[in-house]
């Protein structure tokens, strides 16, 4: 609705909330709606990982003349990250739709956004330890997606695992698979694996909530099946 009374009355904000899920609150206050967002003509929309991605892309989002969402998963606001002089600086800021290459890989791809970027670079360091070296991608933005840094990473890795805590359906890992097929597809040496939360409402006991999200294990294991460095073929697992 935002978006159509900006089309037509030229009235234009920046909206911020939590995203993701949170713990031990059941179906009512977790939920990623980065997907849902994303899926809207005319918005931004913005996932922060770091500090310097939260100050950088907030300075771009207020700045910007179009309607953006910024969605910060708020199990992030108790984490600390280095922050770097340029980003204190008072000038900083960082482009709307521009992907970040958190750690450079040859062996696989790994895209993620928000906190599975923190996953994601965990799973690296366990499979950098097996000989697999991982290459992890910070989207920073749902939308406009960064389709040039995702597939230019494909194009050099050969392989892909996309990462998210939303549903699979119709999820931002579906769409960066389309990117990839469209644009990239000659380059694949596997199927891509998407890795997104389970499609159930988010359960409340810690237990089921725990295994209705996406875990560090989940993305290693992935990314062995997708290096075929696991005992099971990728069709046995789908």
């Amino acid at each position: 609705m935002d978006v159509k009374c900006a089309f037509l009355n030229g009235d234009l904000e920046e909206t911020v909330g939590p995203n993701g899920p949170a713990a031990g609150v059941g179906a009512q206050h977790s939920q990623c709606y980065g997907a849902w967002y994303g899926s809207v003509p005319g918005l931004k929309v913005v996932v922060p990982y770091s500090s310097e991605d939260a100050r950088g892309l907030l300075k771009a989002a207020i700045r910007d003349p179009d309607p953006v969402v910024f969605l910060e998963n708020e199990l992030l606001y108790g984490e600390s990250f280095p922050v770097s002089a340029e980003a204190l600086d008072s000038s900083f800021c960082l482009p709307i739709g521009k992907a970040k290459i958190e750690r450079e890989g040859k062996d696989i791809t790994i895209t993620a956004f928000s906190k599975m970027v923190g996953y994601a670079l965990k799973a690296a360091e366990i499979l950098e330890k097996e000989g697999i070296s991982a290459e992890v991608v910070n989207l920073r933005s749902i939308r406009p997606l960064d389709r040039g840094t995702i597939n230019a990473s494909v194009r050099k890795t050969n392989r892909l695992v996309t990462v998210e805590e939303g549903f699979p359906q119709h999820g931002v890992g579906a769409e960066i698979c389309a990117s990839v097929v469209e644009d990239s597809f000659g380059y694949l040496d596997a199927p891509v694996e998407r890795i997104a939360g389970a499609d159930v409402p988010t359960p409340y006991a810690a237990n089921l909530e725990r295994m209705a999200f996406p875990q560090i294990e989940d993305i290693v294991r992935a990314a062995k099946r997708v290096c075929y460095r696991s005992a099971l073929p990728l069709a046995a697992t789908a």
